[in-house]
């Protein structure tokens, strides 16, 4: 009975023991697949597209130059919306692409200071500008400009 003892346990080791991949197992013997290298996502844009930017008017004499009721006329540059007696500085950018841009200003004008969320997007092959506000205290609607000449 004692040899029983001792075979039983023996037996039991060696029936949980895994001999792993046979030698003829062709997968076995296959490297493991280089990792695909890791996504560069692209550098979020940090300023307004080129395009968008110059001299736009609400109304004609908005362009005019020398003008000092021109209430109308919105400069854009590549980090700051210049208006007639306020100006917004680009904060955090949440679309953009050549034509268009959704972003955050922070603006400063007539001793206040406030954020607005705005889309600025070309219209009519770019000699078009409308700007949409977003949030609580936005404007309604939308604001179409038209691009100053710049001669």
């Amino acid at each position: 009975m004692k040899s029983i003892g001792l075979v039983l346990p023996a037996l039991l080791a060696l029936a949980a023991c895994d001999g792993g991949p046979s030698e003829a197992d062709p997968a076995a013997t296959e490297t493991p697949a280089a990792p695909a290298p890791p996504q560069i996502a692209p550098a979020p844009a940090k300023a307004i597209p080129v395009a968008v930017q110059g001299r736009w008017g609400l109304a004609a004499a908005d362009c005019e130059p020398g003008r000092a009721d021109a209430n109308g006329l919105l400069t854009i540059t590549a980090a700051r919306l210049e208006f007639y007696e306020s100006v917004g500085t680009l904060g955090d950018i949440r679309e953009v692409d050549e034509n268009r841009i959704h972003a955050s200003f922070d603006f400063t004008g007539e001793g206040m200071e406030w954020e607005r969320d705005m889309a600025l997007e070309l219209q009519e092959t770019g000699d078009a500008l409308v700007r949409r506000e977003y949030g609580a205290d936005a404007a309604p609607g939308s604001f179409r400009y038209t691009k100053c000449n710049q001669g």
